[in-house]
Parts: C-alpha cells; sequence; structure tokens
C-alpha cells in the first residue's frame, strides 16, 4: 500500500529519534520514496548521515545550504509529500504546530503541507499529562492531525508511564491503514 508513496518524515530532539532510523527502513521497504527534515536539537540524538543513507536522500534541516547557499524550500517539502509523519514529536514541537509557531524548516514545513499529517508524541508521562500539552494535541486533532497515542512503558528519564513514541511498525501499519482507508 505504501509503493510508490510520498513520506515525508520529520525528526526532532527527542531520545526516541533512534526510532526513526527504524521507521525509515520499514518505509523504504515497503516501496516509499522516503525525504527526511529534522530539527537542529534531532541532530544532537541521531545524525542526518544515517537518515541520508537509510532514505537514500539528502536529509533537510536549514533553510538553505550553507556549503552552496541552496535554499531549502519548506512550501516544495510540504507540496512533495503523500503524508507528513512527526516522529518523534516532543512537547516543543507540538506545541509550536498546535500555535503556528514557523522558527525551523520542519514547522515551516508543516505549515506549508498539504497532506495528513501523523504525530507521534515521545516525553515524559509528565510532560504528556500536563494540561498545556493534552490541549496542544487537542488542537492538532482539531486541524486534522493524527495523534499516534504514546505507549505505556519505561522513559528514558528511568521512570514508567505514558510517554514512549509508538513502535515504528505500528507508525507503519497506521500509515497503511489510512491509505488502505483512502482507496
Amino acid at each position: 500500500m505504501l509503493a510508490g508513496r510520498k513520506i515525508l518524515v520529520g525528526v526532532t530532539g527527542g531520545i526516541a529519534a533512534y526510532k526513526t532510523a527504524s521507521l525509515i527502513r520499514l518505509l523504504v521497504k515497503a516501496g516509499a520514496q522516503v525525504r527526511v527534515v529534522m530539527t537542529d536539537h534531532a541532530k544532537e540524538f541521531i545524525t542526518p548521515l544515517t537518515l541520508a543513507t537509510l532514505s537514500g536522500n539528502p536529509v533537510f534541516s536549514g533553510f538553505f545550504d550553507p556549503e552552496n547557499g541552496n535554499w531549502n524550500s519548506h512550501v516544495d517539502l510540504g507540496q512533495w509529500a503523500d503524508a507528513f509523519i512527526v516522529a518523534p514529536a516532543t512537547a516543543n514541537t507540538i506545541a509550536k504546530m498546535a500555535n503556528g509557531i514557523a522558527d525551523n524548516l520542519l514547522l515551516t514545513t508543516y505549515l506549508s503541507a498539504r497532506c495528513p499529517v501523523f504525530v507521534a508524541p515521545s516525553m515524559d508521562s509528565e510532560m504528556y499529562k500536563h494540561p498545556a500539552t493534552a490541549r496542544n494535541i487537542e488542537i492538532l486533532r482539531s486541524f486534522g492531525n493524527i495523534i499516534l497515542d504514546p505507549e505505556t512503558g519505561e522513559l528514558a528519564s528511568g521512570l514508567y508511564g505514558k510517554g514512549r513514541m509508538v513502535e515504528p511498525e505500528e507508525i507503519v501499519r497506521e500509515i497503511e491503514k489510512f491509505f488502505t482507508q483512502k482507496t
């Protein structure tokens, strides 16, 4: 169901960014064309080289390439995609998405996207349960975004609770399910 689909993966700066490598691998294996846009903080958790190698495409993170000055068009990225998945989606990025703050390439691409957007929250359980985060997630739902609720389990903080990013296999199933229902 994903063969030939154009999937844009947005990566934010959370520990679950390591799972994005598996997500990209599964999407490519399913026949999708994958491009990646990541925040600067995401690069502290996983390298663009890893994601570029797995996706087979350059990774976008800034508004322009400092090596040659080429502009990375958020509009082109948003229009290219058949689906946009933000995984992991930190509380910070979710708040910015809900409030239209566009201070990096991932967020400007989100505001330019005309495709379905899947959001996979990942954060400590207290952050996830905070009323501000709950409100922001509901705002994203009201925009038509598809929220992939986090799982309960051991968190990077060493605590146990709800906030683990859903596993990559489940994200792929949800995207496939979306396109199956659409056809």
